[in-house]
């Protein structure tokens, strides 16, 4: 069966301490169990969680709803949104199923990127190797 990956890229930076990062845990909940109560989305929806601070880092590799675990968020220093764009891309590269003459691949994925402030690294050079 063909999957539906999503990737949540999630802001850990200071500027999350507190309520911040504690709405986006609450929101990743919440967005699970809603997502759990769709039966299409519990056949073909797989979740991927990318953190950001200073670096970027996948905390949770493709999973589906069923065995998804929403990990705990804690906050570190800065916003490397560009590292966060390259993680993420290489994550897809690697877990994404291509479609081949033999059979389709995984449909294409979905990234939601939730961030609260202005990136302190070199953003766009992300972006650009994102985009290839």
């Amino acid at each position: 069966m063909r999957r539906l990956p999503v990737y949540l890229v999630i802001d850990i930076s200071y500027s999350m301490d507190g309520e911040p990062i504690e709405a986006v845990q609450k929101g990743l909940d919440i967005l699970i169990n809603t997502a759990r109560t769709n039966p299409y989305a519990l056949e073909t929806a797989c979740v991927s969680v990318i953190v950001f601070d200073e670096k970027a880092k996948q905390i949770v590799p493709l999973t589906g709803l069923m065995d998804f675990q929403t990990p705990n968020l804690s906050v570190g220093s800065t916003t490397a949104l560009g590292d966060a764009l390259k993680v993420t891309k290489e994550c897809i590269e690697r877990e994404v199923k291509q479609t081949t003459k033999e059979q389709k691949g995984d449909w294409k994925p979905l990234v939601f990127i939730m961030t609260d402030g202005l990136p302190t690294d070199n953003w766009k050079d992300g972006l650009h190797e994102f985009k290839k």
